[in-house]
């Protein structure tokens, strides 16, 4: 298929000015094009790289439309390439009967009455644009069934299957040359279905005739072994197997199967039986020592499948993860563009009470958009976490009125806090919700009312088991006297978007959400549960060997560092989303700031290039092309002590990235964007 970039317009206008006119317009939108001088030239350009042709009526009125016709019909089956035709009168016959004429000859055409307005011709023209691109999709899918079907009659031809279709009307057999072989016939022999019964051993034709009667009637895959004769007199095994094909109406219509020569295969399997008997005699002699070395197997298959099992599911989750952070980071772009423009919006719309209150409403939906966002990342282990030492004594402490509110009044909160605990590595914030949507879920599994049992307690895990590596760690576990779940849903209830309430009443991320939060801590979720007996979930949490700030001298707790901006800067911006390129700008103007706009790695460099002089470059990561750390590194290249803030909606940037720069998550506020120019404004 052409890309993009290469499809491009054909213009043929006589009149140079309409020619100029149409190639501007089709330029303003992005669209290449070029012109042809006369009628001859017009239809050479023809081909594969036009997306549409552009031609005033006038051009056609008395011209040999021959030529054009001919390259028209000689078109491949894929291919109809539409023509937009500038005219004075319309299209309609009753206005313009030449119309008619047109149409017949060009097939796919589009009428712009003239004079008409720049953005009809180019609404015109991506319309064109986005069928000639459906034609070009429509060419790949039909190389792909080339290419599948020559692939299908390589794999046919390498396991030497024979390939056969029985039309049931008929009865007329079609075969390949393979299949004919398989019943003991030369390629240039006629075999027809009669052929194909006669070859049957007389034993087994009965069994074979009532198969196929049973796959036409029932539409049960028709699968059998029977013996045949060729013509020399030899027996031989043909495997057969074949589906039912039904038309619209559901009528049936042929079988379409493949054969297969086993008689090699089942002599060998023959062969094997009586060796085997040989064996067993043998074996019989020494039945104790196998027995026991049948154990010792045993066990090591089983060990073998329960570690296969963990690998696929590991491996499964991982791939959710991957999928679900992709979906997470692009909803994180579309938030920055709205988050953004209601924020600026909000500034604008002076004392409308009504205006205030939809903005604010709007806001509010999207920051739920942005804490969903962050729920998937959890799970996919890619949100942006802030690690910090973490006293759960103070934290569960500190929540239990949220939790016995957050609960009702049926349910009972009992907690059970150690006297003293050491201090664990994790996110806060993070955990808070964490312990909320675990308290939430055990209090659903309990609609009748009953108690949850909180408790911290500290453990080593002296070896490397699972996940979970050696060390010292704090456990937050939630217990409930609930419905409790069966194997199957256990070993689902972590996975995205699965949930056992009822629909509308929960999102699937809760327990996804918290086991990305553990992994990410280097931690752990245990989730055992029993039908009638309730659940307990089990947040393992690595002890933290950071020293808190707060024991270090007074004189050695660094100050918090000023907020406020340092004046005025010219800033390029890069980002190749127009629409959060557009609202990012906005907030930066509306801080006073000068803003140059880029849209790629390569254009932000070209304005590095033409001399100008910049204070700070912000960027997005993840661009076509030239990322953001690629850019980062150029822009070193060229401008040594360059502040730079990269802006993505994943939370690590990939390995490797060593530069020293900034960093900023999406989606962002303008409190957010003003915050760190203030903080790269200190180093300018």
């Amino acid at each position: 298929m052409i890309p993009n970039s290469d499809a491009s317009g054909l213009i043929y206008a006589p009149i140079g000015r309409d020619a100029q006119i149409a190639a501007s317009l089709l330029k303003e939108a992005g669209i290449n094009s070029k012109a042809a001088t006369d009628i001859s030239s017009f239809v050479g350009s023809l081909g594969d790289g036009i997306a549409f042709a552009v031609v005033t009526e006038e051009a056609f009125r008395s011209a040999d439309l021959r030529a054009i016709s001919t390259w028209i019909e000689a078109q491949p089956s894929w291919s109809d390439l539409p023509f937009i035709i500038l005219t004075n009168r319309g299209g309609g016959p009753e206005r313009n009967p030449a119309a008619a004429r047109l149409s017949e000859v060009l097939g796919n055409v589009s009428f712009v009455e003239r004079p008409f307005h720049a953005t009809t011709f180019i609404s015109v023209a991506r319309s064109a644009m986005r069928g000639r691109r459906r034609q070009f999709d429509a060419r790949a899918r039909i190389e792909d069934l080339d290419e599948g079907e020559r692939r299908l009659q390589t794999a046919l031809s390498a396991g030497r299957l024979g390939a056969w279709e029985l039309d049931l009307a008929s009865l007329e057999l079609t075969t390949s040359n393979t299949c004919k072989a398989i019943f003991g016939r030369a390629p240039d022999e006629p075999f027809s279905y009669e052929d194909l019964l006669s070859t049957v051993h007389p034993e087994d034709k009965q069994r074979m005739q009532t198969a196929v009667q049973a796959t036409v009637e029932t539409g049960v895959d028709y699968a059998i072994e029977y013996r045949t004769l060729w013509k020399d007199g030899s027996v031989h095994w043909a495997e057969i197997r074949a589906q039912l094909y039904r038309d619209r109406s559901c009528k049936a219509i042929k079988l379409v199967g493949v054969s297969a020569d086993i008689t090699a295969r089942l002599d060998a399997e023959e062969q094997q039986r009586r060796l085997n008997e040989i064996l067993e005699q043998r074996v019989a002699e020494r039945t104790r020592e196998l027995e026991q070395a049948h154990a010792v197997v045993l066990e090591e298959v089983s060990q073998r499948e329960r570690a296969e099992q963990q690998l696929r599911q590991s491996q499964k989750m991982e791939a959710i993860g991957q999928l679900t952070g992709g979906v997470a980071h692009d909803f994180n772009n579309l938030l920055m563009a709205v988050l953004g423009n209601l924020e600026l919006l909000r500034k604008h719309v002076g004392d409308d009470a009504k205006a205030i209150r939809l903005i604010d409403g709007a806001q509010q939906g999207a920051k739920r958009g942005a804490s969903l966002t962050q729920r998937l990342l959890a799970f996919s282990r890619r949100q942006d976490l802030r690690i910090d030492p973490v006293d759960m004594r103070a934290l569960l402490s500190g929540m239990e009125d949220l939790l016995r509110r957050s609960v009702g009044s049926t349910i009972v909160i009992e907690t059970n806090i150690p006297d003293s605990l050491p201090l664990v590595s994790a996110d806060a914030n993070q955990v808070e919700l964490a312990l909320l949507n675990l308290a939430v879920n055990a209090r659903d599994a309990m609609p009748d009312g009953g108690a949850i049992h909180i408790e911290l307690q500290e453990a080593e895990q002296t070896a490397q088991l699972g996940e979970l590596a050696a060390g010292r760690y704090v456990i937050l576990s939630v217990a409930d006297q609930g419905l409790g779940m069966d194997k199957e849903t256990l070993q689902k209830a972590i996975e995205p978007f699965f949930s056992t309430k009822e629909l509308g009443k929960g999102t699937g991320l809760g327990l996804s959400m918290i086991h990305g939060l553990a992994s990410q801590l280097n931690g752990e979720l245990k989730l055992t549960s029993e039908v009638g007996k309730g659940t307990t979930a089990e947040l393992w949490i690595p002890v933290s060997t950071t020293v808190v700030a707060a024991d270090l001298p007074p004189n050695e707790i660094a100050a918090a560092p000023p907020t406020k901006l340092l004046g005025p800067k010219r800033i390029l911006l890069v980002d190749d989303d127009m629409l959060i390129a557009m609202s990012s700008a906005d907030m930066l103007i509306d801080l006073g700031h000068e803003v140059v706009e880029a849209h790629s790695g390569s254009e932000a460099l070209e304005c590095f290039g033409d001399g100008s002089d910049f204070d700070l470059v912000i960027t997005d990561y993840s661009m076509p092309g030239m990322n953001g750390g690629e850019l980062a590194r150029r822009v070193r290249e060229i401008s040594p002590g360059m502040p730079i803030l990269i802006a993505s909606g994943y939370a690590e940037l990939p390995a490797g990235l060593d530069l020293n720069v900034a960093r900023l998550g999406k989606p962002y506020t303008q409190e957010q964007l003003q915050l760190e120019i203030g903080r790269l404004s200190r180093t300018l």
